[in-house]
């Protein structure tokens, strides 16, 4: 099945703790995952950050929020155990619970409303947290805003001219630790003249290997015939490594081809190009920064 959200594990979390015992959340993770038979690779899901579980991430909410309402409590650091309370409601066979279930209690009313007052909002708070939690909101809004960005960014490159654009490349890998300076990188940029080839680029700083380009500000899909005539370019250089970049995409037959020729060649598209213009910083600046802050609990570790 699919991974649930935060709502539709509270339940399933209090009732793993009826048995009054202390629990750690790597105990309820495992307990849930096989209560919900979760695969292995649901089980392994992260978020868009790659930084934590999702799975995890759904647990470790569905035990703030049942804390938040009483039903259970923190004994000690990273140990959790059902309340009186907790034990009264699992007892009573509720058929689920979530948000709207635990607004019953005044501890959750009051810790939402001091959220509300912090966030300056409150419906639509409470709106997107119904199905995610807000780490994954907040990166869902992330990733809408770079697809977004990336759109924009690839408008803009297919408007410049194909100079420009072999230069934005230039400065594209030289931002990813290619060619040493932008100058020593750039420096046989569109002068080769060869057909096939749009540059040249060193692998490192000391440039033990080179590098071939072609740059394509395309709309259309990139055949096999285009790649193929960029291998012969390097074949007729001794170039052993090559990387083609489009604006556009690429054929399943001209990424077939890549893949199985000795020539090692790199096939970059748009999307790859646009995502790598974002996290180098490259025709982008920063708009706004946030940063998610959580407890450190060892500064509250008394010696």
């Amino acid at each position: 099945m699919a991974i649930p959200d935060y709502q539709t594990c509270m339940l399933p979390f209090l009732d793993n703790l009826k048995d009054g015992k202390e629990h750690t959340l790597r105990d309820a993770e495992e307990s849930l995952a096989d209560h919900f038979k979760l695969t292995p690779a649901e089980r392994a899901e992260l978020l868009p950050s790659g930084q934590q579980g999702i799975f995890k991430n759904r647990i470790g909410w569905a035990r703030t929020y049942l804390k938040k309402a009483g039903l259970i409590e923190a004994p000690k650091r990273g140990i959790f155990k059902i309340t009186d309370r907790g034990r009264t409601t699992i007892f009573s066979n509720p058929i689920r619970i979530d948000i709207k279930f635990l607004e019953q209690f005044p501890e959750f009313i009051e810790f939402r409303e001091i959220s509300k007052a912090d966030n300056g909002t409150a419906a639509p708070i409470e709106t997107t947290l119904s199905k995610t939690t807000p780490e994954e909101a907040i990166e869902l809004a992330y990733q809408g805003l770079r697809e977004q960005l990336a759109q924009e960014l690839l408008s803009r490159i297919l408007a410049c001219s194909p100079t420009f654009f072999e230069q934005l490349v230039v400065e594209l890998l030289v931002k990813m630790g290619y060619g040493g300076s932008r100058r020593d990188a750039g420096d046989r940029i569109g002068q080769t003249g060869d057909g096939g080839i749009d540059g040249i680029i060193k692998e490192d700083r000391l440039g033990l290997d080179t590098i071939f380009i072609q740059a394509k500000r395309w709309q259309g899909s990139v055949g096999r015939p285009e790649i193929q005539k960029f291998v012969g370019a390097l074949q007729g250089q001794r170039a052993k490594k090559g990387v083609f970049i489009t604006t556009s995409t690429y054929t399943a037959d001209a990424t077939d081809y890549a893949s199985r020729i000795d020539t090692k060649v790199v096939l970059m598209d748009g999307k790859q190009l646009a995502g790598l213009m974002i996290d180098f910083d490259v025709g982008v600046a920063a708009a706004a920064s946030y940063v998610v802050k959580r407890i450190d609990s060892d500064y509250f570790e008394e010696i």
